[in-house]
């Protein structure tokens, strides 16, 4: 029996996750896959404006009424267009810990999130949410920027690091792009363009080309005097990029774009998915 595809999305019901979920739904008619509308109960922080409601009961029916509500929604939409079904779940517990506890369980393929996009990480984002969300999952993760709306990705940027993971995950990235006839640059940032970069280059390039089967993609060596991420950022503007695709394992580029102060340069970059694989 063929496995199906799962996508969790959680949601606060905020805008920046009602679009995650609008993004979520658009991936799921292309992977045929099931997607999982996730909220989970504070109610610490509930009881702090309800505190007659002590059991949680109103706060439990208003969410799952809620949750309902979106639900509906997305299956009139999507479920046409080849969503294969779309389910809701509640639990209680601190937000990204449940989630990813949730996703495990679930066995889930992708998770979906939003966040609030510069605002969201401009000062403390190793705290924030969306970022230690990425950080301790073990599942395939995009987030979604607030300001993002869904839209046929034309371009998906890879950045690559000339690891053996690449050879897997550029597999991940093609099965999308075919999904949206997209554009795949496959990038590789240097601090240099020296003859042995370009070596390097050629070598990583003949060396993927067997695992990649899909006629849309260019292997592109940049060189940049700034730091990682703002030469991909740079990078994302030039190209005009949708997405943005990096390994877990390059933990460097993510403490590069997540912990340092962020210039208004980055505000581009912020403004684009960002897909992390984490597993093949």
């Amino acid at each position: 029996m063929e496995k199906t595809f799962k996508i969790l999305c959680p949601t606060d019901f905020s805008e920046c996750s009602l679009n995650a979920i609008e993004y979520a739904a658009r991936l799921g008619e292309k992977f045929n896959a099931t997607l999982i509308l996730f909220h989970v109960l504070n109610k610490e922080d509930y009881l702090k404006l309800s505190p007659m409601d002590s059991t949680g009961r109103y706060q439990r029916e208003f969410v799952q009424e809620k949750l309902k509500n979106l639900q509906r929604a997305v299956m009139e939409e999507s479920l046409l267009n080849g969503l294969k079904g779309c389910e809701i779940a509640i639990q209680e517990g601190k937000i990204v810990s449940g989630a990813l506890e949730f996703a495990e369980d679930m066995k889930v393929d992708l998770i979906v999130a939003g966040t609030e996009g510069m605002n969201d990480l401009r000062a403390n984002i190793i705290g924030s949410r969306a970022s230690r969300m990425v950080e301790r999952s073990e599942r395939d993760i995009i987030i979604v920027p607030r300001k993002v709306f869904f839209k046929r990705p034309r371009k998906v940027v890879f950045a690559s690091d000339y690891m053996e993971e690449d050879k897997l995950a550029i597999q991940k990235v093609v099965e999308m792009a075919g999904f949206f006839d997209s554009e795949i640059d496959l990038v590789h940032i240097s601090s240099s363009l020296k003859a042995i970069d370009k070596s390097l280059h050629m070598t990583m390039v003949e060396e993927i080309k067997p695992f990649v089967h899909y006629d849309k993609i260019n292997y592109v060596l940049k060189s940049y005097r700034d730091n990682l991420a703002l030469g991909l950022e740079n990078y994302l503007q030039m190209a005009k990029g949708d997405i943005l695709v990096t390994l877990s394992e390059k933990k460097s580029f993510f403490d590069q774009i997540f912990s340092q102060n962020l210039s208004k340069k980055m505000s581009y970059f912020l403004n684009k998915p960002l897909w992390v694989i984490k597993s093949f």
